[in-house]
């Protein structure tokens, strides 16, 4: 074989660089090994060596290497240079320490290697032993640190750079431009601005060149650091500003609800946007909880005929999650399908998510049926979304075989069982997730469990739980001690969750409806009504739970007019527009009262359609009342909605009775007894 046809081939395995063309590289080697010339030729065998290396084959490479009579300088830093790419850390130190001679690729190779991998401990042990150490070592490091998120080591190292620089160049920096680069990056990573100006300074008194990576990197800094004025003049003083820069100073004022500068930025600067300028405003707007403007910029963009990807989709959806329109979410299902990305699990969980938020639970069932491919965050998601339906089965199985569990995923098997009244399947979840060594169960995980004691009155256990909340030290914290609140007022001790709940510092409603709610369903009307004018009185703003804890108490106390009066300040006051609770507490309240007549007209107010229970509560009322006419009528409207009611038909029966129509009740008992509905029995609980 000729020098010229060595030549040819050498240049044909420089050619080949993916898995693909290792068969070509493998007829290659065969030939060599027939003409031989592989051991006899050392560039040749290096030459295959790198093709080996360069493609990821990396058993082949170490069995060539392994054969190779001769080795120079260049067959082990290809060998090194080939496991620090493929990532493997153990065959790359063993190889390193093996070198008979080391020179500076070498060091840069493994330092470079372990400071991807995050090795950054051994990389930094193996720097400070380098003999000489270099330019590109230093970057390395320092962009080990900024991308692993160890943006103030990584600042320190800087230091020590400039020093080693000032000694290496005879007292004048050279400012190396990537080094620069990373270290603005690690300012803006910890909002170091004072740090990030005084390099910025340095770098005008010293003359260093901004090219457009540098450039880039201090509107960044600046942008993220929250000085948008400098990021602006930098970005004017660009001749033609990179779409990286641009992005950056939108953001910046995003982040500082500036929407209005984000987007002149965007139409003055931008002639021609690419996706990420309109991803960074849609997520802007997102951001600043503009979601209508955001899906304007989705509409406005898709017009323009520019393509959306991942982040284009996860943020619209986002937006529609927020609006609370399925329609929204159909439409942008179908595009993200049109565009062969709507099976990308962020996008797939950005839909499910969204499908929810706009109550469409059936739409976010079906399309989790159709993927193939889940996380963990998407599994936890789907079992709060089969929960809140009420499809325990579908959840349960889903929590069972995840192979990956998190504390997430423990705490919303056990919340949806909570909301579900499976109280005693939440505290069988508990022992189990206990006695694993290798999960670490949260306020959450403690706060469900409590609430589940509340559910079946189980004292003990409760205060069992609370003390494991106190080991942990979680125990002042607001959720469990809301749940706490709620669990005493459940097992009827109402002064244990007041001293509780007096104790407790209120940062928001939800631990004043706690105790609302207690003082109500325990019967301490006056109580919560004190508590609520008290609540009014330090400022927090009531919402609907607060109401529906209001009304019961009027409801239980028998306060007509104190019950009308904060239905109408929390239709008009607050706004907040009635639900079937608040309506159902005033029906109730009105028909005790004997109010008969206002609490059926307040039926025929309602703008959804009323159900049996408030037609129950009037029937109540009117055999309480003796209006027995009356009650006829409110009993056959309630058959009429529910013609399985077992307590409206024993009841019409008794008004019938009650009224000599003998006849007609035994015919009322008789149909009960053809159609096999029985009267609901009356259950109690009790531990043993």
């Amino acid at each position: 074989m000729d020098s010229s046809d060595l030549h040819g081939y050498a240049r044909v395995l420089n050619s080949l660089n993916t898995q693909n063309s290792v068969p070509q590289g493998k007829q290659l080697h065969l030939l060599f090994l027939k003409r031989g010339v592989l051991f006899s030729t050392l560039t040749i065998a290096n030459r295959l060596l790198q093709m080996y290396a360069r493609c990821g084959i990396m058993d082949d490479a170490r069995n060539l290497f392994d054969e190779m009579p001769q080795r120079n300088c260049f067959t082990w830093n290809t060998l090194l240079e080939g496991y620090a790419k493929s990532g493997r850390r153990n065959d790359s130190l063993d190889l390193f320490y093996s070198m008979p001679h080391k020179n500076e690729f070498s060091w840069n190779v493994i330092l470079s290697g372990l400071a991807r991998a995050g090795e950054l401990d051994v990389a930094q042990q193996l720097f400070v032993e380098m003999p000489n150490k270099n330019t590109v070592a230093w970057n390395t490091m320092i962009h080990g640190y900024a991308r692993h998120g160890k943006s103030r080591m990584a600042l320190a190292l800087f230091k020590d750079f400039l020093k080693w620089e000032t000694i290496e160049s005879g007292g004048i920096l050279r400012w190396d431009p990537f080094v620069l680069a990373t270290v603005i990056g690690a300012c803006s990573d910890f909002e170091g601005l004072d740090l990030g100006k005084q390099i910025h300074a340095r770098m005008i008194i010293d003359g260093v060149k901004s090219d457009s990576v540098l450039g880039s990197s201090l509107v960044n800094m600046y942008g993220k650091c929250g000085d948008l004025d400098s990021a602006g003049h930098l970005l004017n003083a660009m001749e033609v500003p990179d779409d990286y820069s641009l992005s950056s100073l939108i953001s910046g004022y995003a982040n500082c609800c500036r929407m209005d500068d984000a987007r002149r930025i965007f139409e003055r600067k931008c002639n021609n946007p690419c996706v990420v300028l309109w991803n960074t405003m849609i997520s802007g707007y997102v951001a600043n909880s503009d979601a209508e403007e955001a899906l304007i910029f989705f509409r406005s963009m898709h017009k323009q005929g520019v393509v959306g990807d991942y982040s284009t989709f996860s943020s619209t959806l986002s937006a529609c999650s927020s609006i609370g329109i399925v329609k929204n979410c159909i439409q942008v299902h179908a595009q993200a399908n049109k565009r062969g990305i709507i099976y990308d699990l962020v996008v797939a969980s950005a839909l499910i998510d969204a499908y929810a938020k706009c109550g469409s639970h059936i739409d976010a069932c079906n399309f989790f049926r159709e993927l193939k491919i889940y996380d963990t965050i998407l599994l936890n998601s789907m079992i709060t979304i089969y929960c809140n339906c009420g499809r325990i089965i579908e959840a349960r199985r889903i929590f069972d075989d995840m192979k990956l569990k998190s504390v997430i995923s423990w705490n919303s098997m056990m919340v949806g069982l909570s909301q579900n009244g499976y109280a005693v399947e939440v505290l069988e979840l508990f022992c189990t997730m206990n006695n694993d060594n290798n999960l670490s169960m949260d306020k959450y995980s403690l706060a469900s469990a409590i609430t589940a004691c509340a559910g079946i009155a189980s004292l003990e256990l409760g205060e069992q739980i609370f003390a494991r909340a106190t080991v942990i030290g979680v125990d002042s914290d607001q959720i469990i001690a809301t749940s706490l609140i709620d669990f005493y007022c459940k097992c009827g001790l109402v002064r244990n969750g007041q001293k509780l709940f007096d104790q407790m510092t209120k940062f928001d409603e939800v631990v004043w409806n706690s105790m609302l709610v207690g003082y109500a369903t325990n019967g301490f009307g006056i109580e919560a009504l004190a508590l609520f004018q008290e609540m009014r009185r330090v400022n927090v703003t009531p919402n609907e739970v607060t109401f529906t804890a209001v009304l019961s108490a009027c409801d239980h106390c028998g306060l007509v007019e104190e019950g009308k009066k904060w239905f109408y300040v929390m239709k008009n006051e607050y706004c907040i527009n009635p639900g079937i609770e608040h309506y159902s507490c005033m029906i109730d309240l009105f028909a005790r009262a004997g109010c008969l007549k206002e609490a059926i007209d307040l039926i025929d107010e309602i703008p959804f359609q009323s159900d049996a229970t408030m037609w129950s509560a009037v029937l109540r009322g009117c055999i309480e009342n003796g209006e027995k006419s009356l009650s006829l009528k409110v009993a056959k409207r309630i058959i009429e909605i529910d013609p399985r009611n077992s307590g409206a038909l024993v009841q019409l029966s008794g008004v019938m009775a009650s009224t000599g129509d003998w006849k007609e009740s035994a015919l009322v008992r008789q149909f009960m007894r053809e159609t096999r509905i029985r009267k609901n029995p009356g259950r109690s609980w009790c531990n043993i």
